[in-house]
């Protein structure tokens, strides 16, 4: 799991308005902006896993589709990458003399011993229940070829986490824009 500490003047701002404002009404404030910021930071950091990871752009946001909201109890925003180690047919998979050629993290590689499909060069044919995995003969059976992308370490790394980083530094942003409608022009 990965966990922001937020620190800074925000945190000063909101505790002083806190006071002056109630304590559940601040926190219900902090919350909305806690979300406004996650959700846009959810966006990016799908974008940028895509990105990096060199998958589609609908598989990055589909590994950051859940998300666990704030609420004015919490006031924590969780962005739980789920995906374990992508099969190779994800990373723009075709077949080669040599082997399968893909692009796992944007750089392509001939994976050698590995196919798409079945028969003797040059007649290949497509096999349909195969879906376009990529497989290796292992002794007398087909083995599934995967790549080394996992999804939840490549959210931690490189231009993900600094996609991740630029969102969460736009909280103070929204916490004084909801304060500020709050307190209906009392703050500058």
């Amino acid at each position: 799991m990965l966990v922001v500490s937020i620190t800074g003047d925000g945190v000063r701002r909101f505790t002083q308005l806190a006071r002056e404002l109630g304590d559940s009404k601040a926190r219900s404030i902090y919350s909305r902006a806690i979300n406004d910021t996650g959700a846009k930071a959810a966006t990016a950091t799908g974008r940028a896993l895509a990105d990096q990871s060199g998958l589609a752009r609908r598989v990055g946001a589909k590994a950051v589709k859940k998300r666990i909201r704030s609420t004015p109890a919490t006031l924590a925003y969780e962005i739980p990458v789920k995906g374990g180690e992508i099969r190779l047919k994800y990373f723009k998979a075709r077949e080669t003399r040599k082997g399968v050629s893909a692009a796992p993290r944007n750089q392509r590689q001939v994976f050698a011993g590995t196919f798409m499909k079945a028969g003797w060069w040059p007649n290949r044919v497509v096999k349909g229940n195969w879906n376009g995995q990529v497989f290796r003969r292992v002794g007398n059976k087909f083995q599934v070829v995967k790549s080394d992308v996992v999804l939840p370490i490549e959210a931690t790394t490189g231009n993900t986490a600094a996609t991740f980083d630029r969102g969460k530094d736009a909280l103070d942003v929204r916490v004084t824009h909801y304060l500020r409608r709050l307190a209906g022009g009392a703050l500058t």
